[in-house]
């Protein structure tokens, strides 16, 4: 199997801020889901990899090359969509496109053109004149254009409509049918994380905290509830990020199996969401 995407103990001092010794790895075929709160250091993550910023330490492999001294031909491969349309907002769509057009060897006019017809979107509207959606729309046309076998999303869908984002998330399907095309997904909704992505990374504090299967999160975590009467010292052990009411308590554990068959007759276990588990390890101990 390709690998797309490999990370290893990526190192950036940014002020008080560092990203420190982060590991990941993306094959093709995949969508990986990236996921941390404000701050935890995510679109610095992609600023390494797109070769925005430099690191300090670590290596960042895209294609099997190295970004740094092959960011010319590796560019030609990467497809992006930004929370901010960076465009020429003074321009026509089609005028922004002409300008893009010739960095990349593979671009299709014939493509471009199918999606702006799929996400109706006028050729010769200005960009300025675009909704927030539509912005989106557009530069999701551009990434797709150019045969890129690898997407990187930088909360592209934060205050879209939940039709629009269902949309995107069958176009993101549809992308990397065929297994030699990625997509790097930075989001904090992460309820559309739960229906597309295969693997989720996710990172605190400019730490990692996992880089696993999706499946294997949501198995691995789950949401236990009881009596403070069972709240002992073996089971707050066992527990992340606890939270006290008059008559009970909340937490996260990562050993719900132990914690089954320890305390099954007086707790109840819940399978946490990705949201969950993001909330409650960022405000407990990782």
């Amino acid at each position: 199997m390709d690998t797309i995407l490999q990370i290893d103990e990526l190192h950036k001092k940014m002020g008080k801020f560092q990203l420190s010794d982060l590991s990941f790895r993306l094959d093709a075929g995949y969508i990986m889901g990236f996921i941390g709160p404000n701050g935890s250091g995510k679109t610095s993550t992609i600023k390494l990899i797109m070769n925005l910023i430099k690191k300090d330490k670590g290596s960042i492999m895209v294609f099997g090359q190295d970004m740094e001294n092959n960011e010319k031909q590796i560019k030609d491969r990467i497809g992006f969509v930004y929370d901010q349309c960076n465009y020429y907002d003074t321009l026509k769509i089609r005028d922004n496109a002409k300008l893009v057009a010739p960095f990349y060897s593979r671009w299709d006019w014939s493509v471009f053109e199918d999606y702006l017809k799929r996400f109706e979107l006028d050729p010769n509207q200005k960009v300025m004149a675009l909704s927030k959606g539509m912005k989106v729309k557009f530069q999701l046309a551009i990434a797709l254009s150019h045969d890129a076998e690898l997407l990187i999303m930088d909360e592209p869908t934060s205050g879209l409509d939940p039709i629009f984002r269902s949309e995107l998330l069958g176009i993101l399907k549809e992308y990397i049918e065929g297994g030699r095309r990625s997509v790097l997904f930075s989001t904090h909704i992460t309820a559309d994380l739960e229906k597309s992505a295969d693997f989720i990374t996710f990172i605190h504090n400019g730490k990692m905290v996992f880089s696993m299967e999706k499946d294997e999160v949501l198995s691995s975590y789950a949401i236990v509830k009881g009596g403070l009467d069972v709240l002992d010292e073996g089971l707050k052990r066992e527990l992340i990020g606890v939270r006290k009411y008059r008559f009970g308590f909340e937490g996260m554990t990562r050993n719900p199996s132990y914690i089954l068959e320890q305390y099954k007759e007086s707790i109840l276990l819940e399978k946490a969401t990705l949201e969950e588990v993001m909330l409650y390890v960022a405000g407990g101990n990782v």
